[in-house]
């Protein structure tokens, strides 16, 4: 047997015995046990001590490594800021222990953050003062909250663009985004796209832009943009309408058919052609140079069809 203290590890390689296994049911708890009470009288010799009526070993350096089932996690990078304050040599002083502060407007102890301290800020901000020579019809408190949106969407642009600089990745400056990185007009319609697409809706209530079209091939990024699968027909009827549908849409007037005997939707096909030549094979088209003809100058035969336009 091998007893590790410091990580109270016991490791014994006797062979089991399969007599005594398949005979006793309690043998391989009686054997745990014993191992335990090896373990536990090795603990006792070491020296020990009493802190606070309670009894405390000290254990030695661990013998046995576990090894981690995953690997150790790399440092988190630094922000823009923590960058400049290390180079800089910048110490932040560390905020005390006490959660609650005392507010001389409220007479009361406040949080000095989280949303209970909102409350208090909108308690103690119940009254603007205005400006001289400012509009007495403007909402401060709109416009307050209006601010706070802007500073909170400033902060979480900073923040992606913290991550992306750490990851390595390269961004747009402010402005339009250049060739350097959408180099051409594919992936500008996938970015336009996927911007389009990225609300609850899945870009169902977001107008679209003259002649634009979804990119392809971004159905993966864009899980709700995934077209569902045409379901298959329930009996042999379906599937024959829906095969005959697929071969009348090939076959159209325009194919040249070469057999007439192997595909059922082809008689169907001819007699619409020739229906459609008959139709054609009225009065012949006049050619756009030709001249207008004359009328017949008062003197017409109701038997003789004469061109030109009729007169009353």
């Amino acid at each position: 047997m091998e007893l590790d203290l410091g990580t109270l590890l016991v490791s014994d390689y006797n062979p089991l015995d399969e007599k005594a296994l398949k005979s006793e049911p309690d043998y391989l708890k009686n054997l745990i046990r014993n191992d335990v009470q090896l373990l536990i009288n090795k603990v006792w010799e070491l020296p020990r001590e009493r802190v606070d009526g309670v009894v405390v070993v000290k254990l030695p350096k661990p013998e046995y490594t576990l090894p981690r089932a995953r690997a150790i996690p790399k440092p988190k990078p630094l922000t823009k800021w923590q960058q400049f304050a290390k180079e800089k040599g910048i110490q932040t002083k560390k905020k005390g222990k006490s959660k609650l502060k005392w507010d001389e407007e409220l007479k009361k102890w406040i949080p000095t953050y989280g949303y209970k301290r909102v409350k208090a800020e909108e308690q103690k901000e119940w009254l603007v003062e205005i400006k001289s020579g400012a509009d007495a019809n403007d909402n401060s408190f709109a416009k307050a909250k209006e601010a706070k949106q802007e500073r909170q969407s400033k902060n979480e642009l900073q923040r992606l663009r913290n991550i992306a600089k750490s990851k390595n990745i390269k961004l747009p400056k402010v402005g339009l985004p250049t060739r350097e990185y959408l180099p051409n007009s594919q992936q500008l319609s996938e970015a336009l796209t996927i911007a389009r697409t990225s609300t609850a809706s899945v870009g169902k209530f977001q107008p679209k832009l003259p002649k634009e079209k979804d990119a392809k091939g971004i159905a993966k990024e864009v899980p709700g943009m995934k077209k569902k699968r045409k379901l298959p027909p329930l009996n042999a009827v379906e599937e024959k309408r829906q095969n005959k549908g697929l071969i009348d849409n090939v076959l159209k007037s325009k194919t040249k058919i070469l057999r007439d005997d192997y595909l059922v939707g082809t008689t169907e096909i001819k007699q619409d052609t020739i229906g459609r030549k008959k139709k054609k094979s009225g009065v012949p088209k006049r050619a756009k140079n030709a001249k207008k003809p004359k009328a017949g100058k008062g003197k017409r035969d109701l038997h003789s069809k004469v061109g030109g336009r009729k007169r009353r």
